[in-house]
């Protein structure tokens, strides 16, 4: 088989994004650290570290007594190791038009790409509540499965 300078360019760039399928529009995310599963679900969905960039990451990690009005405080290994793991598998996404790295993925330029065509009545449904419960919608959310195979937008 023989693939052109670009083919090869959009595949390698697809493997580095941590994308773990090839097929456009296929959200699958795959990186796992136990204690990340364990500490960041106790409260709610662990966000694949995918989804923002590790400036991102490093800032919310370095914030956890205020996070987003609650206090997430770890002991230090554990927040060092959670922290170096979201950074590790972070998106190579760029900084949004503000010139910051954004702490919330429903900030974020791709999410409201991907979300433009929900009405605002289903972010404020009771099944949703807020644009940052995936799994309201996305059935396999906690699997890292955010594809739109397994989208079901509760009516």
């Amino acid at each position: 088989m023989n693939f052109s300078i670009p083919t090869i360019s959009f595949i390698l760039a697809l493997l580095a994004s941590g994308l773990t399928s090839a097929h456009a529009g296929e959200h699958l995310y795959s990186a796992n650290n136990p204690k990340w599963k364990t500490e960041c679900s106790a409260c709610h969905l662990a966000y694949p570290p995918q989804l923002l960039p590790a400036e991102s990451w490093r800032a919310m990690m370095t914030q956890l007594d205020k996070h987003f009005g609650a206090d997430a405080s770890l002991d230090a290994k554990t927040a060092a190791e959670i922290s170096a793991f979201l950074q590790a598998n972070a998106g190579r996404n760029k900084r949004e038009a503000t010139g910051k790295s954004p702490l919330r993925i429903t900030e974020t330029r791709w999410f409201k790409q991907e979300h433009d065509e929900v009405p605002a009545r289903v972010w404020s449904s009771a099944a949703v509540k807020q644009p940052s419960n995936c799994a309201a919608c996305h059935t396999q959310a906690e699997r890292g499965d955010f594809s739109e195979r397994s989208l079901r937008i509760p009516r």
